[in-house]
Parts: C-alpha cells; structure tokens; sequence
C-alpha cells in the first residue's frame, strides 16, 4: 500500500508542476511592444520599428533609418530562443544583423513564416511581425529582472554582471555574481535599493547616477503595469556610455486586466494555443497537454486528481479542463467542441463530483453536446452529487452510447482502456 502511495505522490508532483508551470496564464507581450512601453517610462532602448509587410519594410528602412548601415532584424514570437531557431522553409535563425540594403530580403523570409524554437514545440509560432532595430555598439552585457518572490512577499530584483545568456546558465557559471534584492511593496524603492542593484550590475561606463534612475524607473514600470516579470537580457552598456535595455520580456498579471485595458489590448491570440483562446472565451479553465485521454472536470483538484489517476493506470491526459461550480449548458457543449478539436484525443473522461455544480446541467450538456459535435471517440462519464439521479437518467434517456463508472479508479481505468483500442 505504501509503495502504490508513494508512486501516486511521485506522479501527482509531477504533474501538479507541469499544470502549475501551465495554468499561470500571464500575459506576454512582443518584444516591439515591450520596447514602447519602456520607453514611455524613460527607459532607454533601442530605436525600432515594428513592420508587417515588405512595403512597410521599405518605408520603415527609408524613413525611420536612412543614415544606417546596418540594422538588426528580429522575428516577432512569443517565444524564447529565436536566434538559434529555424524556420520551416528551411531560413536559420530568427534574429540577424544585415547590411540596410539586405533587411527586405531577410524580412521576407521570416514574415508569413513558421519559426521553431526550443520554447515553441515542433509545431513552431507564425512570424506576424519582425521588428527592425538600430545596432548598437554594445561594450558590455548584463542581466535585470523584477519577478514577485513568495519568500519577501513582495517584487524582487535580480541582477547579475555577466548577460547575454540564460539566468539558468548565468546561475550555474556564475552563482556568487547574481544579486538578489528584495524590495518592500508598501515603501517602494529606495535609492539605497537601487544603488545595491547598480552595484551587483557593476556597469563599466555607464553613469552611476543615471543608472540608479533608470533601475528605479524599471520598478515603477514593474508596478504601475502590474507585471509578474520584467526581464532584461541583456541590460547592455554602449559605446557612448549608455545603460539600454536591449531585449526585454514583460509578463502582466491576467488579474488586472480590468484596469490595464491598454496593456491587455496586445494580446496576440495568434500566438496562443487555440484552444485555450476558446476556452477562454466561454469562461473555462483549459491547458493543452500531449496525451490521449480528454478530462472534463469541475473542480481545480479534482481535474489534479483525475489526471493523476488517469497516470496511475498507464494513460495520459490530453489537457487539464475545469469547467468551473457554475458552469452552463453551453458552456459543457463548449467543453466538448474542444476536447474533440485535439486529434490526439482517442477517449473522454468526464468526472463530475456535483456540489454547486448539478449532475443534471452536465448530463444535458453532454447530450445537447452529442447532437452539436461528432463524437467519434469512446465517452466515460463517472457523476457523483448534486441531482445525480437526473443526469444519469438524462444519459440513459438520450439514448448514447456511454461508458459509465460507479467511482474515479473505474473511470479512469475504463478510459485507458477505451484510449487503447
């Protein structure tokens, strides 16, 4: 018994850390975006233009650049790693640095085009936008972020003289050289604070003074905007003595949507997994996964429990789906159209355990779901609750072909058998 305990421990983490890392939705911006932004707030970055066709390609060179003679070209993915991908008609590399002459030329085989990176999956994200950039005279490389830290209760400061590279590489090559400080939410930054962050950045030319400023602008950005990460890689020094952000990534809390209308306005749902774009659409809780077996759950634990469960019996779950306490008819035929749009689904599971949510909605859900959406794979519906004798009766009455289960385990396990053949 102990040891069936410990492997569903060992899966349940394992998976409660892929759902956690997942079901933070945050808000991510494009790179352009982020730069305009800053550079409301004062923060120096790098002159650019955000471009969408070839002709805006020309204009933009023409008129936002004509004394350049070289310009940098960067692929707009909300993605990471876009220097080292690779586009699907075969062009490396998301970011190149070309003479004026060359930027249309390497502009058109981006735009339109799908780039792979180690963050995107195979499947890759459609390159919509490239941003053309001044190049910069860099004389050295740091790294800055602004994340929120359980541990303080507040926004901390992390800070590293060496960047360019990863955080994860920064931490391994160079632990002793990143900085960490933590900044009381109620009295905001200091300028001592401040000065502790320039002095673990440890610039080479750039004004003390001027730097401290510009950290302390970073924060009231962080702030003001409600972000859940500001992240500069690198804060770059320049040959006329100049902190600029260089490339930054800037992630807002989906909370405050109500009162960052403008931020929220860039959402790119181009970039986002269309089914979660549906889902949030119709109010559900949705995160793709790669398995084979649907879940539609109500209920943030037991959607956990249910793929936990779905492991323990040697299948895996396709996505993590709550439908919530106060979920519509509509809202489960919504359900449904999702879970059936992934091709890899090969079965359904629906586990309901009926309190604020009624056995009888989802059942009707399902049926109405049934004449909507063709249902071509198997359906384990396991209710349990509130009004359980309506659904059931619903279901038996509507005439499906249904797998029912009396508890979890027998769901669970009839769907991985179902999933199998």
């Amino acid at each position: 018994m102990r040891g069936l305990m410990n492997k569903l421990l060992s899966r349940s983490l394992s998976v409660a850390g892929k759902w956690q890392q997942q079901q933070l939705r945050r808000l991510n911006i494009h790179e352009y975006q982020g730069a305009d932004l800053m550079n409301k707030y004062g923060i120096n970055v790098p002159k650019g233009v955000a471009v969408s066709t070839i002709d805006e390609v020309k204009e933009a060179v023409k008129s936002a650049f004509p004394n350049e003679s070289e310009l940098v070209v960067k692929s707009q993915i909300l993605a990471g790693g876009r220097g080292l991908g690779t586009f699907q008609n075969g062009f490396k590399g998301g970011v190149h640095i070309v003479k004026a002459d060359q930027v249309e030329d390497i502009a058109g085989k981006m735009l339109g085009q799908i780039l792979v990176t180690k963050q995107t999956g195979p499947q890759g994200k459609v390159v919509s936008k490239v941003y053309l950039c001044e190049k910069l005279s860099l004389v050295n490389e740091m790294y800055f972020a602004i994340t929120l830290d359980r541990k303080t209760a507040g926004p901390l400061i992390i800070a590293c003289s060496k960047g360019g590279t990863s955080i994860e590489d920064l931490a391994e090559k160079y632990p002793d050289m990143i900085i960490k400080v933590p900044v009381d939410v109620f009295k905001g930054i200091t300028d001592e604070d401040a000065a502790r962050v320039v002095d673990g950045l440890a610039p080479k030319v750039a004004d003390r003074n001027d730097s401290i400023e510009q950290v302390k602008k970073l924060y009231m950005l962080f702030c003001e905007r409600d972000c859940t990460l500001l992240e500069i890689n690198p804060l770059a020094e320049t040959s006329s003595n100049q902190l600029v952000a260089a490339d930054a990534k800037l992630n807002f809390d989906d909370n405050a949507a109500f009162r960052q209308k403008e931020i929220f306005a860039l959402r790119d749902p181009s970039q986002e997994d269309p089914r979660e774009v549906a889902a949030a659409k119709a109010d559900l809780n949705y995160i793709g996964l790669d398995g084979e077996i649907g879940c539609m759950v109500n209920g943030a634990g037991l959607a956990m429990a249910t793929m936990d469960i779905i492991k323990l019996h040697g299948g895996t779950p396709a996505n993590f789906l709550d439908v919530g306490g106060n979920a519509s008819e509509g809202q489960v035929v919504e359900a449904f159209k999702i879970l059936t749009s992934d091709d890899k689904v090969k079965a359904i599971l629906v586990n309901i355990f009926g309190g604020i949510m009624k056995c009888d909605v989802i059942a009707s859900g399902i049926v109405n779901a049934a004449k909507q959406v063709a249902l071509k794979v198997p359906v384990v519906v396991r209710l349990e609750g509130t009004n359980v004798d309506q659904g059931k009766r619903i279901l038996k009455e509507s005439g499906m072909t249904l797998i029912t289960a009396e508890d979890l385990d027998d769901a669970a396990e009839k769907a991985v058998k179902a999933a199998s053949k």
